[in-house]
């Protein structure tokens, strides 16, 4: 293991690189999402909704590598904000079916410009991001993989984590 990889040298720690690019790049994000009245979180949620269509509460955990728990209240505040509905599946009362209202579905020509001027901040030519977002996912896709790093394996429950509606890592 090199020197690096043990160092209790705060700007030795990867993680906490990540942590302040995520910070950072999310903070980019919000002026532009409180024009659209909606927080990072939500704008995930709907992205996945705009992306894939209706979807049950359990597609969108795995797409969002979210738990049930941490989901339910994003849905909550979306529906109450009108953009949003959630309905009982007839053949099955158990599963929750989310679907864009009129609302949400309009939001997404406003939200439209909000990838390219994020991406515009972040100052990154396109060869640059492409080797970011590769490099990002493997290391997502490997953690995933790691027993007992408590990144969750199973849509909705405490060791999920999924491969979202598509099956790259």
């Amino acid at each position: 293991m090199d020197a690096a990889r043990r160092s209790c040298v705060l700007d030795d720690q990867l993680s906490f690189v990540l942590y302040t690019a995520s910070r950072s790049v999310t903070s980019l994000y919000r002026p532009l999402l409180d024009q659209l009245g909606v927080t990072y979180p939500q704008y995930l949620v709907l992205l996945a909704l705009w992306e894939y269509g209706d979807s049950s509460v359990k597609d969108l955990c795995v797409a969002l590598h979210l738990e049930t728990g941490t989901l339910s209240p994003l849905l909550k505040r979306l529906a109450a904000n009108g953009l949003v509905r959630r309905v009982r599946r007839s053949d099955d009362q158990r599963s929750v079916s989310i679907a864009l209202t009129d609302d949400g579905a309009a939001l997404r020509a406003r939200a439209a410009r909000v990838p390219q001027v994020v991406g515009d901040a972040m100052g990154l030519r396109e060869e640059e991001l492409k080797t970011l977002r590769h490099l990002l996912t493997t290391l997502v896709g490997r953690l995933r993989h790691t027993p007992d790093c408590g990144y969750p394996t199973e849509p909705g429950t405490a060791s999920s984590g999924g491969g979202g509606f598509h099956s790259a890592p």
